[in-house]
């Protein structure tokens, strides 16, 4: 389980370089606040758009090899991305490094599954989630510390070395599950048959809007509306990624004591309704640096401290050889979240402002809230 998420935080130390950027790319391609949500989307767009293939590999050649190439491709995305001369060559290089990611989700997933101990299955995948936000609060640190000393681009090459050294780690400390042997793309319609699974995954559309449209703008609000540099909204970033790794443990920890059959979509269900009134508050106007940190710490452990619990109640409806494909569809779900709502928050901060589209968030954070409680609802009804 721990070799699982340490390879979750490298990958995810590769992913996330990019939100830590988004000052230094606005500086130095001269870009619009639309236009740093463009690149950000445009790492999701690859992302997303390999999540059902890579999610058909995992449950064909198993989650080891996949884990092993995805690393690599994202050390070399790393590189690709602090390489590119232009506007251009940035938004490809950020594609190629969202497609490397997509193996992730699908593949950590059906790890922690098969090795997780019954009964701490919700502990277990929070755990694992904890990558993420330790992955991504590295990267904050990493790209905004090297650039305080020496060059924004010089950061993703040490990104980039860390990743391709837990190569060798995860390649022989982890056996994986094997798979079918053979690739093909998932048959959905199990899946699509489910009612409780399919408002999870509507409801992960408005989840993935509110993480990335908030992580992309995390260092450019604490620049133009705090009045703080690019290193104090790295620290910022790195502790709202902080309080989102406790509030995954935490939420995972809190499902397992409950233990009844919807004890993961009711945690979700408060943490998620918790963020409306924090994406409120910011909506409402917050210009100190101490309140802006306390606030965005809440977000990490409201908003992004519910995947962990997000994915185990996704792997409650479905059986473990259904895994990748339904993993991928609702990761899906999350970058479709994320590929429409930072340019349009971009735009928003751009022609309204910023409280506007802090605002926005929090509407969709009440249309996620009604979808999770749709799920609850339903596997109230199984039992």
């Amino acid at each position: 389980m721990l070799v699982i998420a340490g390879w979750q935080t490298a990958a995810s130390l590769c992913y996330y370089s990019i939100f830590a950027a988004t000052s230094f790319v606005r500086e130095d391609f001269d870009l619009s606040r639309t236009l740093v949500g463009v690149f950000l989307t445009a790492a999701l767009l690859g992302y997303t758009l390999n999540l059902f293939p890579s999610g058909a590999a995992v449950d064909g050649f198993g989650e080891r090899r996949m884990m092993v190439a995805s690393l690599l491709a994202l050390a070399g995305g790393a590189v690709a991305v602090s390489l590119a001369p232009n506007y251009l060559l940035l938004l490809g290089a950020a594609v190629l490094l969202g497609g490397a990611y997509a193996t992730a989700m699908p593949a950590s997933n059906k790890g922690i599954v098969a090795s997780a101990p019954r009964g701490r299955e919700n502990l277990a995948m929070g755990v694992k989630q904890v990558g993420v936000t330790a992955g991504s609060g590295a990267a904050s640190l990493v790209v905004t510390g090297v650039a305080a000393v020496l060059a924004w681009r010089l950061g993703f090459w040490v990104i980039a070395v860390v990743a391709g050294g837990y190569v060798a780690v995860f390649w022989f400390a982890y056996s994986g599950t094997g798979g079918t042997g053979r690739w093909e793309l998932p048959d959905l319609s199990k899946l699509t048959g489910d009612r409780a699974y399919l408002l999870l995954v509507a409801a992960g559309l408005f989840v993935g809007a509110t993480i990335f449209s908030m992580l992309g703008y995390v260092i450019l609000y604490v620049e133009d509306v705090v009045g703080a540099g690019a290193a104090a909204g790295g620290v910022v970033l790195a502790l709202t990624q902080a309080a989102g790794s406790a509030g995954r443990v935490g939420a995972g920890s809190l499902a397992d004591r409950l233990g009844s059959a919807d004890s993961a979509a009711t945690v979700s269900l408060v943490q998620l309704g918790g963020a409306v009134a924090l994406f409120g508050a910011l909506g409402a106007g917050v210009t100190s640096l101490p309140i802006a940190a306390a606030v965005f710490g809440g977000l990490g452990l409201t908003v992004l401290g519910m995947t962990g619990v997000y994915y185990s109640c996704l792997g409650e409806l479905v059986p473990s050889e259904d895994l990748g494909a339904a993993t991928a569809g609702g990761q899906t779900a999350i970058n479709l979240g994320g590929l429409l709502a930072p340019p349009a928050f971009g735009y928003l901060a751009d022609t309204a402002g910023y409280r506007v589209g802090w605002a926005a968030m929090a509407v969709l954070s009440a249309c996620g809230v009604v979808l999770l409680w749709g799920v609850r609802r339903e596997i109230a009804g199984y039992s």
